[in-house]
């Protein structure tokens, strides 16, 4: 039976429309490499916004051109090596702060890497369309932008650790963004290098500087709250909050830095930060950075400060972004400035397995091999030549397990075998051929920086998607009775059925896992449990694990289930946990382009002509529009587009959802059908109200295969 949902703000009602808000690059080798696509778009949330009789607006006039504030030098071909004639102008040297429009054009390079809480941007050059946005100079002052941050919220001396993943960006970027932290004003810098996303967050934990997380005596009990949603959401330090110490902002970054505590202390602190280069699952030449602090990571209004800032430093020191003579000269004179005393390059990893060697350990309790609990087992792990290798390495092989088989361990930031990405088809077929060929009863598969992860069973089965939610959902609810499941908006009825069936409760939100995680705090601190939250993607958190999005703690909660059951003699392993798990027979998605400037008013344009024409009462439609089926009806609760339930017959559900891209020029249509060809015929229905101008006439959509569709339903195919 579905479970009704109630939603978490009165603006995300099921009734009436609602509205959403929203360089210096590495040359040489990467410009041999093949470029790879993006394997999805950034999930995010839309719904509608503009009535449907408001008009398209105009697309804006280009920006004018805007001169560096530092002098120009007349172009000549007339030297030896000199640019080419006709070439324009080269910008010179820095020669003071930038100002007017220029600073203006500087504020938003900065504010066009911001991807919703992270940061994300190109870092290579070697692909065609796709020139360097995140330079090692924006880098850096990123990094100095963090320092001030911290100092802001009454860290006088951060101490921040720094990681990345194996892309060919790194070592550049976390070297700047190093030398930035320093000069913002961090009194120590720890570079990691080869780290994972949970990783970094866990180098604040096991320093100390956050608790009540998996050491809690509540772990692996039935217990409710072991991490608290007050405190992640309460300022860093409360004395200070809101008071920025002299020199946090508005000062020169070539000033000398605040004092320095005593080694011996500043040994003892706990990080103050954490920062993990990575783009996660996107292509080579991509890169970014994810920031953690001791109540968790930071979300968009922090990274929107973070890049203002940033714009800020930038300006003040006269540093044009993506210029390679201003950012050079800067970098150079801050590499002369630069105190080797506040920086060490340390490994964590080491560290970090340890402490997942002991949560496995304590989850499964074997009073016959408790140090050595994975003896006897054989489990292999396809790392797809990201960050994630070391798992087998050291955290399973040591505890006695069987790792042979285990693919794509070693890193590698060309990914030159399949995307590091549990959603991908291509790396869920090579765990899947891991498992058959090496003949484990288990596997993993980590993205890039192990933030993601996925299973897949001993008999190749394929554990990702709804039917990871799935399983993990059974894993909390037999700790936590009743609990409720946050996921995001496009899983299956099939699950909803199954959690409910489980005694749990299901409530669908937007895409993106920081919506997913933070809609799952909120409910927490109304009072109401929530245990995990997970969305489809393979992002995953549970409460118990300090809300952190983290793959690795996931794949030890399966690994610990799976020689739980083991033990107690269930023959069908992890696997037998699905048996209840109803799954469509098609799931399907279609992407429509915007082809408009302001694709946000569109989009809402068409969502809000959608939601009249699926609600409107039944009868002809109008002006050659047809009418929506009788068999469609609106789910009661939509947090994210609109979402409509089939009836298919004979007790067949089917479901579609339209929904908007926050960050791309998209509207998203997926649907799932519990009939053969089904899903088709739905996406058919949307695409001929579409072409015929049901959400208006001349909207500029691409509809790309979903004319197609239109063409086949209007000939009666």
């Amino acid at each position: 039976m579905a479970v009704s949902q109630r939603p978490l703000a009165a603006r995300s009602s099921g009734t009436a429309p609602q509205a959403h808000a929203l360089g210096l690059g590495l040359r040489g080798a990467a410009a041999t490499l093949r470029p790879r696509r993006h394997s999805r778009a950034p999930a995010s949330s839309s719904s509608p916004g503009a009535p449907r009789a408001s008009l398209i607006p105009a697309a804006p006039p280009a920006p004018a051109a805007t001169s560096p504030a530092a002098g120009s030098v007349p172009l000549s071909n007339g030297g030896l090596g000199g640019p080419a004639a006709g070439a324009g102008v080269l910008p010179g040297p820095p020669s003071g702060p930038i100002t007017g429009a220029a600073l203006g054009e500087l504020v938003r390079k900065f504010k066009r890497l911001q991807n919703g809480s992270d940061i994300r941007g190109i870092a290579l050059e070697g692909v065609p369309n796709e020139p360097v946005t995140l330079s090692a100079g924006a880098v850096f002052f990123i990094g100095v932008a963090f320092a001030r941050w911290l100092r802001s919220k009454g860290h006088a001396a951060p101490k921040v650790s720094v990681g990345r993943d194996p892309r060919l960006s790194g070592p550049l970027l976390e070297s700047t963004f190093a030398a930035g932290l320093i000069h913002g004003g961090a009194a120590a810098v720890h570079l990691f290098g080869l780290a994972t996303t949970p990783a970094m967050f866990y180098s604040i934990v096991l320093s100390g500087g956050a608790s009540s997380g998996p050491a809690s005596p509540a772990f692996f009990s039935t217990a409710n709250s072991v991490a608290s949603a007050a405190k992640r959401a309460s300022p860093l330090n409360p004395d200070a909050a809101g008071s920025p110490p002299a020199g946090s902002g508005g000062t020169n970054t070539m000033l000398p830095p605040p004092p320095v505590p005593p080694a011996s202390e500043l040994a003892a602190q706990p990080y103050t930060g954490a920062v993990m280069l990575t783009a996660s699952h996107l292509p080579y030449n991509a890169n970014g950075l994810k920031f953690f602090v001791a109540a968790g990571g930071l979300d968009k209004p922090d990274i929107a400060e973070l890049l203002q800032s940033a714009a800020a430093a930038a300006a003040e020191a006269g540093v044009n972004i993506g210029d390679p003579v201003s950012e050079q000269s800067h970098l150079v004179a801050v590499a002369l400035s630069l105190d080797p005393s506040r920086l060490a390059r340390l490994p964590f990893l080491p560290t970090y397995s340890a402490s997942l060697r002991d949560l496995i350990k304590r989850g499964v309790n074997s009073p016959a091999n408790y140090h050595f609990p994975l003896l006897g087992c054989h489990v292999v792990v396809d790392a797809g030549n990201g960050s994630g290798g070391f798992f087998a390495e050291q955290v399973l092989a040591p505890l006695g397990a069987d790792t042979s088989g285990s693919v794509f361990l070693n890193p590698d930031g060309t990914f030159p075998n399949h995307p590091p990405n549990p959603e991908h088809p291509a790396a869920m077929a090579s765990g899947a051929a891991a498992v058959k060929a090496s003949g484990a009863e288990l596997g993993i598969v980590f993205d890039t920086d192990v933030d993601r992860s996925a299973i897949v069973d001993a008999a190749g089965r394929e554990i990702n998607s709804n039917r990871f939610i799935a399983l993990m959902s059974a894993v909390v609810l037999r700790q936590h009775p009743g609990t409720t499941i946050v996921t995001d908006s496009v899983t299956s009825n099939g699950l909803t059925d199954f959690i409910g069936a489980l005694g749990g409760k299901h409530m669908r939100y937007k895409r993106g896992y920081k919506n997913v995680i933070g809609a799952g705090m909120r409910l927490n601190a109304a009072g109401e449990d929530c245990a995990l939250m997970m969305e489809t993607s393979g992002h995953g958190a549970l409460r118990e694990n300090f809300f952190l999005d983290d793959g690795a703690y996931l794949a030890v909660k399966a690994i610990i289930e799976h020689v739980r059951r083991k033990q107690e003699g269930a023959a069908g392993g992890l696997a037998e946990l699905l048996a209840g798990l109803a799954e469509p027979a098609e799931s399907r998605e279609w992407r429509v382009r915007i082809q408009h400037s302001d694709f946000k008013a569109v989009g809402g344009r068409v969502l809000s002509a959608f939601h009249e024409w699926v609600t409107a009462a039944p009868g002809e439609g109008e002006g050659g529009v047809p009418a929506a089926p009788g068999s469609w009806s609106l789910e009661s609760v939509n947090h994210e587009g609109w979402r409509v339930n089939i009836d298919e017959g004979e007790g067949r559900r089917g479901w579609l959802l339209l929904r908007q891209s926050l960050h791309d020029p998209l509207l998203v249509l997926n649907v799932e059908s519990e009939l053969p060809g089904g899903a088709e015929a739905a996406a058919a229905r949307v695409a001929v109200w579409l072409k015929a101008g049901g959400a208006g006439a001349e909207l500029p959509l691409d509809l790309g295969a979903l004319a197609a569709l239109a063409a086949a339903a209007a000939a009666g195919k």
